[in-house]
């Protein structure tokens, strides 16, 4: 359902996940409209530096030596995506950092891996997170569902987030906004909107798994979000 909200100043931060080159350049890897995706990101981005919101920009590296247990690898031994010696996982240049903004990195799905991001989010008064990147049903969905286990409110950015199609990012943001208790789903616009101090009707959930979706209702149920 839709419902009016608003965001006190000071208590919200602005994630940006996996924006990376591999996801125009390498045809494994290819997402979905990504050059829209981006562009809506710039315009997050630039809404959060607007009003003083701080950014954090995350970036999925891996090193073998490290890595989980079964990670997939391509023929010649490496990381079969994000390869510590890739250059296309550098973030792409129109939505990388600026002005000392927080460069980190991850070895796993989610942003609230094996670290302190959670802590100092909490220590900065933070309580909700604009939450936008790719791939939607991966890492943007590990990363929700972990900053909702420790209690932020998640803004997620539909159209700022996206997969390999859009079957698969639709079916994942509607996965998500059956459970992002606390949280809220809406576009770009709004976002931005409420980063500024609006009032914004956006789509929160009611009650328990309330989107029923099948494969033909799916495009519908997602564009009413």
């Amino acid at each position: 359902m839709k419902t009016p909200i608003s965001i006190r100043r000071g208590t919200v931060a602005a994630v940006f996940i996996d924006l990376q080159e591999e996801h125009r350049k390498d045809k494994r890897y290819l997402v979905d409209g990504f050059a829209d995706i981006l562009a809506n990101v710039q315009r997050l981005q630039e809404a959060a530096r607007r009003n003083f919101v701080p950014l954090h920009h995350w970036a999925y590296i891996v090193d073998l030596a490290a890595a989980r247990p079964f990670h997939p690898v391509d023929e010649s031994g490496k990381s079969a995506f994000s390869d510590k010696d890739d250059p296309l996982t550098a973030i792409c240049h129109e939505v990388a950092p600026q002005n000392g903004e927080a460069m980190l990195v991850k070895q796993e799905a989610s942003a609230f891996g094996k670290n302190d991001f959670g802590d100092k989010l909490k220590a900065a008064g933070i309580e909700w997170l604009v939450i936008a990147g790719v791939w939607t049903e991966a890492c943007i969905d590990a990363t929700v569902k972990d900053a909702v286990a420790r209690g932020f409110r998640v803004l997620l950015v539909k159209d700022a987030c996206g997969s390999a199609s859009a079957a698969m990012h639709q079916t994942g943001i509607l996965n998500l906004a059956n459970r992002l208790y606390g949280g809220a789903v809406c576009n770009t616009l709004d976002a931005c909107r409420l980063m500024a101090g609006d009032t914004v009707n956006v789509w929160q959930v009611e009650g328990s798994v309330p989107l029923r979706f099948t494969f033909e209702n799916a495009a519908r149920l997602y564009a009413e979000l």
